[in-house]
Order: C-alpha cells, then sequence, then structure tokens
C-alpha cells in the first residue's frame, strides 16, 4: 500500500478506533465503567454518549411498561450481563493481579445479590431496577438466573473473595437453587406470572445449565442431594422427537441448525460446559465437555466475520426513548401475553431505531461468539486463531456504541491472554 493512502486511512479512522487488540479491550473496559454501571454495581443495556438513561418508573414497572418482561427497555438484562462480565474481570484478575480488576468483580458480585434481593419471592432473580432503586420487572429467566449463578461461583472461587463474602454468597445460593428446585428447575417469578423460563428442557442451551446447577451446588455445600440430582440428570433424555440426553447434549455443542445465530444466549451453555469440564474428575465425562466445547467454538468461528460489516461512522438512527413502545401497551396477566406484546413492539421499535439491529447483529453476535471461541480448552487451537479474535476486537469505535453488548471482548481477550 502507498505511505500516502496509508496515512489517508489513518485520518479517516475514528479518534478512538484502536490500532492494536489491547488498545481496543481497554477502550472497551473504560467506557463500560463510564457508562453502563449504575449505582448498584448493575450493568444496563443502553444509554447515550454522555451516559444518560431514563430508568422506567415504579409506576411503569408495576403495570409492565413497555412489557411485564422489561424487555427493550435499559434495565433488561442486569443480571445476565453482571453474570456474564464476571468472567472478564476474574480472567483479568488471574491473568494481572491488578486490585483494580479484583475490585471492580467485588462490584458486579455486589450488583448480582442486590438483584436477588428486592423481591420478596424466593429465588428471584431481578434484571434491573427503577429510579426507587426497588421496583422492578416481575418477570426474570434462566438466561437472567444461570449467569446469576455463574458469575456468582466464579467470583466465590476466584481468590477475590473474603470468607464474609464467600459466606453471604453461599446463603444466596442455597436459598435460589432451593427455589428452583422446588419449582422443578423453573425460575420463580411475581404474581400474577409465578415461574418464567427454567433449565430442565432438552436441548444444548438447558442440559449444560441444569448440570452446571447440580454440580456447582454439590461443590460449594457438600451435599449429597446436589450430586444426585446431577447423575440422575446426566443421562435422562426428553424433548419432543428427540431422545438425546443431557450429556449428549453437551457433546452436541452449541449448533445453529435453522441458520439463525444467537451467541449471545447460547454462550451461557458454553460457559456452563466449560465449568462442567473443570469440576469435574471423571475423565469420560470431561471428554464428552471437552467435545461440546470444540464444537461450540467451531460454530462460533463462523459469526467472527460479520464485525467485518460493521461501519464505525454509521449514522443510522436509534430512539432512546424507549417509552415509544408504550403505545402498544395492553395489561398482561400471563408470560404468554407478554412475550407477544414485547415481539409487536419490538417490530414497530425497529422501524425507528434500525441502529438497535445493526449492533445486535454485527456488534453482539460476533462479540459474544469470540468469547465462546476462547472457552475451548485447546490453548494451541486458541493461539491459532488469535488473529481472527482479534480483528473482532480492532472492529469498533466503543464510544459510539449505544449498547453495553460489546463487554465480552475483555473475556474474549484475558482468555486469549492465558493460552499465550
Amino acid at each position: 500500500m502507498r505511505p500516502l493512502l496509508i496515512l489517508l486511512l489513518a485520518a479517516a479512522a475514528p479518534a478512538c478506533m484502536a490500532a492494536d487488540a489491547a488498545t481496543a479491550v481497554q477502550n472497551a473496559h473504560d467506557e463500560i465503567w463510564r457508562r453502563f454501571m449504575d449505582k448498584h454495581h448493575v450493568m444496563l443495556d443502553f444509554c447515550t454518549p454522555d451516559g444518560s438513561v431514563s430508568l422506567p418508573t415504579p409506576e411503569e414497572c408495576r403495570l409492565g411498561k413497555p412489557n411485564a418482561l422489561g424487555w427493550w427497555a435499559p434495565i433488561e438484562n442486569g443480571a445476565m450481563f453482571n453474570g456474564m462480565y464476571m468472567d472478564a474481570l476474574v480472567t483479568r484478575w488471574r491473568v494481572t493481579r491488578d486490585p483494580a480488576a479484583a475490585g471492580k468483580a467485588r462490584r458486579l458480585m455486589q450488583g448480582l445479590l442486590f438483584l436477588n434481593s428486592i423481591s420478596d419471592v424466593p429465588g428471584f432473580v431481578g434484571r434491573g431496577v427503577s429510579t426507587d432503586g426497588r421496583s422492578h420487572y416481575p418477570m426474570g429467566s434462566n438466561d437472567q438466573t444461570f449467569p446469576w449463578f455463574h458469575g456468582l461461583w466464579l467470583y466465590w472461587r476466584s481468590g477475590i473473595a473474603t470468607e464474609d463474602e464467600k459466606s453471604t454468597i453461599l446463603r444466596h445460593l442455597v436459598t435460589t437453587a432451593e427455589a428452583i428446585e422446588a419449582l422443578r428447575w423453573q425460575m420463580p417469578a411475581e404474581p400474577p406470572f409465578g415461574v418464567r423460563g427454567g433449565f430442565g428442557g432438552f436441548s444444548f442451551e438447558d442440559a449444560p445449565r441444569l448440570l452446571f446447577l447440580c454440580k456447582m451446588m454439590h461443590q460449594v455445600t457438600g451435599q449429597a442431594k446436589w450430586d444426585a440430582h446431577y447423575r440422575a440428570h446426566l443421562h435422562q433424555s426428553g424433548g419432543k422427537g428427540d431422545t438425546k440426553t443431557r450429556l449428549e447434549w453437551c457433546a452436541h455443542g452449541m449448533r445453529f441448525d435453522d441458520g439463525h445465530p444467537h451467541s449471545w444466549t447460547a454462550c451461557n451453555g458454553v460457559c456452563a460446559l466449560r465449568s462442567l469440564w473443570e469440576m469435574e474428575t471423571d475423565e469420560t465425562l470431561r471428554a464428552r465437555y471437552h467435545d461440546g466445547l470444540l464444537q461450540s467454538a467451531a460454530t462460533a468461528m463462523g459469526s467472527l466475520k460479520t464485525a467485518a460489516q460493521w461501519d464505525n461512522a454509521d449514522t443510522s438512527p436509534f430512539e432512546h426513548d424507549w417509552r415509544v413502545m408504550n403505545t402498544q401497551w395492553r395489561p398482561q396477566t400471563t408470560e404468554h401475553e407478554a412475550q407477544a406484546l414485547a415481539q409487536e413492539q419490538l417490530r414497530a421499535y425497529g422501524k425507528v431505531s434500525p441502529r438497535r439491529g445493526l449492533e445486535t447483529r454485527l456488534v453482539r453476535e460476533p462479540v459474544f461468539a469470540a468469547w465462546v471461541v476462547t472457552l475451548a480448552p485447546d490453548r494451541s487451537l486458541l493461539r491459532q486463531r488469535a488473529s481472527e479474535i482479534e480483528q473482532v476486537i480492532t472492529a469498533y469505535d466503543y464510544t459510539r456504541l449505544i449498547y453495553s453488548q460489546f463487554f465480552p471482548v475483555e473475556a474474549a481477550w484475558w482468555r486469549l491472554q492465558e493460552a499465550r
């Protein structure tokens, strides 16, 4: 390339674009902590470039506006994102022993415990809170609750947690796990909904999560019942038209047979697999988990290339006033009614906020996929894939992104450093 052309391209690049992955990761980290962490140490979904956000009011949470799931509101995914982001901070701590990483991991832990303390329903894990610091939407989900468990477990065993913290975390883990156990592996929700989502199904996303819960609870409590649950559920099969056991689903790994990648939710199963592989001592079972991790990483590699389609200069509009969706609002008394309303709202919201779809497709998917690739245990293979992961990390000007869903670049980077 001619020197003049190189200079012109450099001049045209956004000021906050990083030429190297280490700088890009630090830029991403700085943006998360500048804009997206609320005063309760819970990650927000979106905000303006200056960090402004309009939180739902207590009345909106009570009525379920824009919907009772809290979908598309700025407090939609606090438990999910805090729990997932813990992997980045704990891994950074392992690699660097940086006290700042430990301190921020502690704040994430405090946010997770907070979200388990805002309801009178035992075992309820909230998404986020309203302007009063307590009001919240009445339904969580399996996608919120699994990262809640996983993030606390990562912190509990990290070496960062004090003995007092470990005791507090253990009380929350036991209360929540026993509530889910009593509901046959469904997630508690507030009236009138009762439950919302669960771990008991037969699919790649369900099977590793249930097995992780049982294995992890046996490790932290020593109670035999959790090991018995783990052993019993390993070889159970079910589901319509499929006879795979949960162990076989684990070995199957993350795949997108319908052609629609969704690494950002499927990665929960991959995180569970990685932790099962680390906790298990039976080499036969470890080999099956290892197979699933390798398959998941291979699938995720297919999403990395979409990062190259992102345009940092894109000015597609985004409607920060999410209350425009309240024009479609109607009362909801069942999960089905809430989900149907939320899907209608998303279709309408997408028309006034095309930027949302661009970020979910071209930022969220490849960055979560990059993290999935790094969760596979084969370090030599990961080193071979390092340049493709780094291309994802350096693709974005993080100061211009509206959604916080770029945070997995940190976990991908620090796991890559461990493999070097």
